[in-house]
């Protein structure tokens, strides 16, 4: 079909590609001609140890196919990982075009319990992570006028889960970390969204259950290509993805209650007007939100 989409030439560093959504995103672009780089430390689940051949596998893989990759075992958890990681990139293909934030690992526990330990290294990776990488390719991007950020947030974060206070609290971050990229990337022509997958792989396959057979991580890797995509018509978006379904997360607010010597009664008396949903707004930004103060202060 003429009508393809295709990415011929353009540069893809994927952290975490070693396995499940990241594997699954990198054979799909190297398809359709993309560059990519194969980031993966090899840990384990939480973290610990580490397999350098995760990586060389998945590049192994898509030459196999008749496609360009290189591989890179370089920790996202530390800054100089992440300059290392973009300068791979830089040193096999020349740029950077593409930065999908894919990398993550999961230390579960009852935030009673939640130890330094437990939080710290899940910050470290997924939010953290998130910003070693991205802000070296940031420069580049800026330079050439072009980018395209993705990066993997989680319902967890979203709308909470039991357990995972230090994964939701990352993952909603990079929410924010989303949000604040497209408003800085938009006059250089970086859009940046992020995804909340729902999916089977290594980090999921206890939790999941029957719905698992339906969630082949594969059918996540599309809207990731299409938020890739030169043609990719949005940024600063959150979108839901799994089994085949792609649904768009959004932050509304509603129209609220003003009195203007607002007291604690008044907060009180007025709750109904303040949760009513009827005529939400979805600002686009911290201007468009503050703007829905103005009419008010007329």
């Amino acid at each position: 079909m003429s009508d393809q989409l295709g990415y011929d030439g353009k540069v893809v560093i994927i952290t975490g590609a070693g396995g499940g959504l990241g594997r699954q995103h990198a054979l799909l672009m190297a398809s359709r001609g993309a560059l990519v780089v194969i980031n993966d430390l090899g840990g384990a689940i939480d973290g610990s140890g580490s397999d350098k051949g995760a990586a060389e596998r998945v590049v192994d893989e898509i030459k196999a196919l008749g496609g360009e990759a290189v591989a890179d075992t370089n920790s996202v958890a530390t800054p100089e990982g992440g300059k290392a990681i973009v300068q791979t990139a830089l040193d096999a293909f020349g740029t950077v075009d593409v930065v999908i934030n894919n990398a993550g690992i999961l230390r579960d526990k009852a935030f009673h319990n939640m130890e330094p330990d437990l939080m710290n290294p899940v910050f470290d990776v997924h939010l953290k992570g998130a910003f070693h990488v991205t802000q070296p390719a940031w420069g580049i991007m800026r330079e050439k006028g072009y980018g395209r950020i993705i990066s993997t947030s989680s319902a967890a974060g979203i709308f909470g889960n039991f357990g995972q206070t230090n994964y939701g609290a990352a993952k909603m971050g990079l929410v924010g970390f989303t949000r604040v990229l497209a408003v800085e990337g938009a006059k250089y022509n970086i859009k940046a969204n992020a995804i909340a997958p729902l999916a089977l792989t290594r980090m999921t396959e206890n939790l999941m259950g029957a719905l698992g057979d339906k969630l082949d991580p594969g059918l996540v890797s599309p809207l990731v290509a299409y938020l890739a995509h030169d043609e990719c018509p949005v940024s600063g978006q959150v979108f839901s993805v799994g089994g085949g379904r792609v649904a768009q997360v959004f932050i509304a607010e509603t129209q609220g209650y003003y009195k203007a010597d607002l007291g604690l009664e008044d907060v009180r008396d007025n709750w109904g007007t303040i949760t009513n949903r009827d005529g939400y707004a979805v600002p686009g930004n911290l201007a468009e939100e503050t703007a829905m103060f103005l009419p008010f202060f007329k």
